[in-house]
């Protein structure tokens, strides 16, 4: 096993193997054997290929870098730190600590250089495609002849679970499909998993796979063969018209010798001993920790300034764009600080009462098609639903392999992938994108909706078909525990709106909110849009919770609801008047945003002096309680649905004006 160190480079490769084994071994915890294996791939891409700037994490023009086989997140560290990031030696010595920078899977904001959120094996893979996707349509948008503002590469290095995973399915579809050119993903293909050879569950051909999906496909023998995997990257970036996979055949933990190619070294440390035989085995003096030599740091701060140059180039390039094309050269320079085009909540429409009924989903789809013309970075599409969502933008095209500036997306029935991809766009300045399903297949997309929550980026997700309401398609898509579900996941708002104008008021809001995701979730059935002239205007969503319609006199009861249940309180409070009962009604579209409000605004909606409160949701009532105090009550659903017409539904279960009265008089009679 011994490896002689002939050179900078084999030099360099091992040094990483070498640090990346204290680093772990110095936490008690970690995943030693990726980097060691895969220090080779690494440095083909830090010290060849890869387009960086050190100096400057957030150049728009650099290449994007996804270590989708987080677990393996020294790797991906240690070439950070050498090439000259915002990374010392001690935030590698505190590896997996409290409050480091150098977390037990890459992290989006805590480290430069980190282009998103790795871990849960496949989001990686899945993020890269909007990565892609993004760079496309920002190169449709403003590459100009002799202006290549934008061509960069998505590279990510993936391992055999990530291609276990099913959105790692998902997304090379769709990937191979658009004909992602701009995808060079490396396969660490070192046959190991936790629980042991990936024979016992993982026999498939991938690179016939892969060909399959419309994938340039090419495989390495030798992963310390640096000049192969070079050619190979080389070849990869050359070919653009299909994504790359470059299928490199690694020893988990080469340099151990009694951990290589075992499951020992995939999630736990080396041992001491062991790692003293590592450093042996490479010519590292075994007593001596996080040791780096000179040469090598000299050598890949070297490599990593030559991205100030790089950078230098793009910035009189874009001065010279500025100059020819200013409007678009504007357009991109406020887009990519988040800034909205002045006056643009002017082109939210504002619906009146006298249009009769409006499905909520409907009323978005307008607003989105209003917004469209006003905000070129607005982008997304469905799982398959456009039609049924109504998130089609209808003046524009369809981004495809043959047309990368349309706006309206085609995911397929790949929800889980859809969101993943949707995170990747989120990551790219001059984006906002949106997707949309049945609120009910949100379970498909938890895991990046929880991704994009923990990296606070801009996802907005439209839920349409939001409750029993949706009739004879049935429990298997009536969602029931999907609300509380979504509204438990920190940093994250979802908004219910009552009627069209709150949903118009929730798209403001959405677009507006920039360090988390968005989620609206809308109705399938015709619900009443609400008079503004006799309520309260819909622009007080933006608090979250508020009087809709409050009583003559004193309350004796309050009436909160979300949705299209908030029609239905309005007319209970009047049934409650002729009765001489005084029922205030809350709209509460927004928990999330009730929450940030002050105590005095809160105090002004629901006094804690009045305890008689009725919650109405047609979901589960988990949550309620925090809201409806101990002598309250809520009418919500606490089994599932059933097959039949909404109206005999919301019959069926209690969401009708007679049941809400005759609850609301039962409170007050307690």
């Amino acid at each position: 096993m011994t490896v002689t160190t002939t050179d900078i480079e084999q030099l360099g490769i091992n040094t990483v193997r070498v640090l990346s084994a204290d680093a772990v071994q110095k936490a008690n915890s970690g995943h030693p054997g990726m980097p060691m294996g895969a220090a080779p791939m690494g440095h083909v891409l830090w010290a060849h290929h890869m387009h960086y700037n050190p100096k400057n994490p957030e150049w728009p023009n650099r290449d994007r870098f996804l270590l989708s086989a987080g677990h393996g997140c020294m790797l991906q560290y240690s070439y950070l730190y050498l090439t000259g990031y915002n990374l010392t030696m001690d935030d590698i010595k505190s590896f997996r600590q409290l409050h480091s920078k150098t977390a037990g899977h890459p992290e989006y904001g805590l480290l430069d250089g980190i282009d998103i959120t790795t871990g849960p094996l496949g989001q990686g893979f899945a993020n890269g495609v909007g990565f892609a996707i993004a760079q496309k349509q920002l190169a449709a948008r403003y590459n100009k002849p002799d202006f290549e503002l934008f061509d960069y590469k998505i590279y990510a290095i993936c391992s055999d679970g990530d291609l276990m995973e099913g959105v790692t399915s998902e997304a090379a579809s769709i990937a191979g499909h658009l004909k992602l050119g701009n995808l060079i993903y490396l396969y660490d293909d070192n046959n190991i998993s936790i629980e042991g050879n990936t024979a016992m569950t993982f026999d498939e051909d991938v690179a016939k796979r892969f060909e399959a999906y419309g994938w340039h496909v090419q495989s390495i023998e030798d992963g310390n063969d640096i000049q192969a995997i070079s050619q190979a990257v080389e070849n990869a970036k050359n070919e653009t018209e299909r994504p790359s996979l470059i299928k490199v055949r690694t020893q988990i933990a080469y340099g151990s010798p009694n951990k290589v190619n075992t499951a020992g070294s995939h999630g736990s440390p080396l041992g001491e001993e062991e790692v003293k035989l590592v450093k042996q085995n490479f010519g590292f003096d075994p007593e001596k920790s996080f040791y780096v030599p000179d040469e090598v740091l000299d050598y890949y701060r070297s490599i990593g300034a030559k991205g100030e140059d790089l950078e230098k180039s793009w910035d009189e390039l874009f001065a010279a764009y500025k100059e020819k094309y200013p409007d678009l050269a504007a357009q991109y320079e406020q887009e990519r600080t988040l800034k909205l085009p002045e006056n643009w909540q002017d082109a939210i429409p504002t619906f009146s009462a006298e249009e009769g009924k409006m499905a909520t989903r409907k009323a978005s789809g307008k607003v989105l098609n209003a917004l469209a013309p006003i905000l070129p970075s607005l982008t997304g599409g469905a799982a398959d639903l456009a039609p049924s969502t109504d998130t089609m933008l209808k003046d524009y095209p369809s981004f495809s392999a043959e047309d990368r500036s349309g706006r309206n997306f085609h995911f397929g029935v790949r929800e889980h992938s859809m969101g993943a991809i949707l995170n990747g766009m989120a990551m790219t300045k001059g984006i906002i994108p949106y997707g949309a399903t049945f609120l009910i297949f949100s379970e498909y997309m938890r895991p990046p909706i929880r991704m994009a929550a923990i990296m606070k980026i801009r996802t907005i997700l439209v839920y349409t078909h939001d409750s029993i309401g949706l009739g004879e398609d049935g429990t298997t898509h009536q969602p029931v525990e999907q609300l509380i579900a979504l509204r438990a996941m920190p940093n994250i708002v979802v908004i219910r709106p009552a009627d069209a104008n709150e949903t118009a008021q929730a798209w403001k809001a959405a677009i507006e909110h920039t360090t988390g995701p968005v989620i609206i979730v809308l109705t399938r059935q015709d619900i009443p849009i609400l008079d503004q002239n006799k309520y309260a205007k819909a622009e007080n969503l933006s608090k979250g919770a508020y009087i809709l319609s409050d009583s003559e006199g004193e309350p004796d009861v309050i009436l909160l609801a979300t949705g299209s249940e908030v029609s239905l309180i309005l007319e209970a409070q009047q049934k409650l008047a002729e009765e001489s009962i005084q029922a205030r009604v809350v709209s509460m579209p927004c928990w999330e945003f009730f929450e940030k409000q002050d105590e005095a605004y809160k105090e002004s909606v629901l006094p804690k002096s009045l305890k008689k409160r009725l919650a109405v949701e047609a979901a589960s009532p988990v949550g309620w309680h925090k809201y409806v105090s101990d002598e309250g009550d809520v009418i919500a659903m606490t089994t599932f649905g059933e097959s039949a017409p909404a109206k005999d539904l919301f019959k069926e279960f209690g969401f009708t004006v007679d049941n809400v009265v005759s609850r609301a008089k039962a409170l007050l009679n307690k």
